[in-house]
């Protein structure tokens, strides 16, 4: 983190060692077949011309396994499968603020995805066969025009490496990086990282704390008659820079506004009902779950909640540690039994009998 973070790239041999793919090629082609996860189909032809298709993709479009240069992305892989979910919290030495996802890309021989670069960090794991990797920095934006995904049109490489199975490779934002298959097909896992946009960022914010702020309709009872009726009138101008003002002077608000917004799952998820009923035993979050916290408060989901002493104490270690044993449950309070059962009837957490 020191050496490295956002600053240069690194190369880690054998970071896993002796690993292997959590699940089969062919239950990756069947994820991407699901209307509720996101992937996509890259083919290169030549080494110029691109084709990209969004999923879901219907069973037998793939093209066959021995086809050159194809690549198959699916994002999100650790919120349908909870073995991959389990590699995910390896990287949560970077906060859950900023943790998003792990996409695993399938690529036949001489697959990738073309010069690029990201916006965000990511480490590239290699699970399965071998892929070469070229990095440079930025050195031109410019983009192909022709492509219909986001290739550079001129990339200069600094370094070049081949990835072995348990291989990884850390990529900071805007370095370019471009990945293929080498000496026959390969997988490999993407865990990426959230960096979010501040136009984004404050746009949210201010949709969320207006919400929450009183609605008052701007009034001007002693304007008089005007002489010149293009000038926006001054008091006008004052009423949006008091309203602007107030969105960022109430400091409760904005923390409860900013850890809802970061708590909120991916979209599209859904959490399944629970099999059993509630009775005090170990809970687990479940693997689609964000929780997050501040001095204040706990944020699951998208909601918030008032914390404040043995009971912040319980919340904050099941948001870092993702979950509690038994006798910690057992000696909650009756408030925070009450909102594990709410949780746990939400699908949100589950009983780790």
């Amino acid at each position: 983190m020191r050496r490295h973070w956002q600053k240069k790239p690194l190369l880690i041999r054998s970071a896993i060692p002796g690993f292997r793919p959590l699940l089969s090629r062919a239950r990756l082609f069947a994820l991407a077949t699901r209307a509720e996860v996101e992937s996509r189909l890259i083919t290169r032809y030549g080494s110029e011309s691109w084709a990209l298709e969004h999923g879901p993709l219907k069973r037998g479009a793939l093209p066959s396994l021995a086809a050159p240069s194809w690549t198959l992305l699916v994002q999100g892989v650790d919120l349908h499968d909870d073995a991959v979910h389990g590699l995910l919290q390896s990287f949560r030495f970077v906060p859950d603020a900023r943790l998003d996802d792990l996409m695993i890309s399938w690529a036949s021989p001489g697959g990738g995805v073309g010069p690029h670069f990201d916006s965000y960090d990511v480490f590239l794991l290699q699970a399965e066969g071998r892929r070469r990797w070229r990095i440079g920095r930025v050195q031109d934006t410019a983009l192909d025009e022709d492509a219909p995904l986001k290739i550079l049109k001129r990339f200069v490489a600094e370094e070049e490496h081949v990835l072995e199975p348990g291989d990884m490779l850390y990529v900071p934002p805007e370095w370019a990086h471009d990945g293929e298959a080498y000496g026959g097909a390969c997988m490999t896992y993407s865990i990426g990282f959230r960096a979010p946009r501040r136009r984004h960022l404050v746009a949210e914010l201010a949709q969320r704390l207006t919400e929450r702020d009183e609605d008052l309709i701007f009034r001007d009872p002693r304007l008089g008659a005007t002489q010149t009726p293009g000038e926006i009138p001054r008091e006008l101008r004052a009423f949006a820079a008091n309203a602007l003002r107030r969105l960022l002077d109430q400091p409760d608000a904005f923390a409860s506004a900013i850890g809802e917004l970061l708590s909120e799952p991916t979209a599209g998820v859904a959490f399944d009902e629970p099999g059993a009923g509630w009775a005090p035993a170990a809970v687990r979050l479940d693997r689609r779950t964000r929780m997050l916290y501040d001095d204040g408060y706990v944020f699951i989901n998208g909601d918030s909640y008032r914390a404040a002493g043995r009971d912040a104490d319980l919340m904050r270690r099941l948001a870092d540690r993702r979950g509690l044993d038994r006798r910690a449950v057992t000696r909650a309070s009756f408030a925070a039994q009450s909102l594990l059962r709410e949780w746990f009837s939400a699908g949100w957490l589950h009983r780790d009998d």
